[in-house]
């Protein structure tokens, strides 16, 4: 177990931890400075919050952990899971509360931004220790 927290899981728990704490200040800042001083979606909004970054945590490990050299089929074959992933989540949401109708096209939008904004990152930082 000592090895494998010092190998992945140290890493990806502490981002986890880091990237749940800014979302979840933006977040918050966004809602007082509009005025409303409690969150009107309740503490399933947490949950949401913490389910969603878990699944992105998850991409990340996989799009730089999976054996696959060839760097773009890595990124097809994290990225599909993981939106199929996020959309089957937001449909289990449906059954405690109507969603937005948009909240597919959102999540979509959301979720691929970051994906290719991570995937950028990841690639370049390989390519970049791969050259030296």
């Amino acid at each position: 177990m000592k090895k494998i927290w010092n190998g992945w899981l140290k890493n990806a728990v502490f981002m986890y931890c880091v990237i749940y704490t800014i979302a979840t200040l933006v977040n918050s800042i966004g809602y007082l400075t509009s005025g409303i001083y409690a969150d009107p979606n309740g503490n399933w909004h947490e949950i949401d919050r913490a389910l969603i970054v878990l699944i992105g945590i998850v991409a990340y490990e996989m799009a730089t952990k999976l054996p696959i050299k060839n760097v773009w089929m890595r990124m097809i074959v994290t990225y599909v899971p993981t939106m199929l992933l996020t959309f089957f989540y937001i449909w289990t949401t449906s059954f405690r509360e109507a969603l937005a109708s948009s909240a597919y096209q959102d999540i979509f939008i959301n979720y691929t931004g970051l994906f290719l904004i991570v995937s950028a990152v990841v690639i370049y930082s390989q390519h970049k220790i791969n050259k030296q």
